[in-house]
């Protein structure tokens, strides 16, 4: 199987945009100031906050691989890359969504601010990791529906 000609190259190509969303995104947003070097966090939740990520990382890597690297079973790869995002973005919104149960913030007042846009002539104030993850989520949907079962 050439993965540059399969029935599968959108899919391919919208899992690893969205596989990107936290494989890399969250290592260039996270490894700085605002997170894992930010001096008001807890060594321990710096500590948290790398490891999460470094997780990320790995199975984002894991995901590439299982994404592009020709092999068996290649569309049941393809739904497992999903399964991937689905627990990466889904329990993000799951902790998003339980905030008032145990405290949480989505932001650091010395980290990413929301930002405001312009709805229908309604400022709006949306969150910039629920909006970033939010997009990724979409894209996550889009690749596994155009995975296809067809052989080349």
């Amino acid at each position: 199987m050439d993965p540059s000609y399969d029935h599968n190259l959108l899919a391919r190509i919208l899992l690893t945009l969205m596989t990107a969303g936290y494989g890399l995104a969250t290592v260039k947003a996270d490894f700085n100031r605002t997170h894992a070097t930010n001096p008001l966090w807890t060594p321990h939740a710096r500590f948290h906050v790398v490891w999460q990520i470094s997780s990320y990382v790995g199975f984002g890597l894991l995901a590439f691989a299982l994404i592009w690297i020709p092999g068996p079973m290649y569309v049941e790869r393809l739904y497992l890359v999903c399964a991937f995002g689905l627990v990466v973005y889904g329990t993000f919104f799951i902790t998003f969504l339980a905030m008032p149960i145990y405290g949480g913030k989505a932001y650091d007042d010395n980290g990413y601010l929301p930002f405001a846009v312009d709805v229908f002539g309604k400022k709006l104030e949306l969150d910039v990791n629920a909006t970033a993850f939010a997009v990724f989520f979409v894209i996550l949907i889009a690749g596994a529906l155009a995975i296809s079962r067809g052989v080349s």
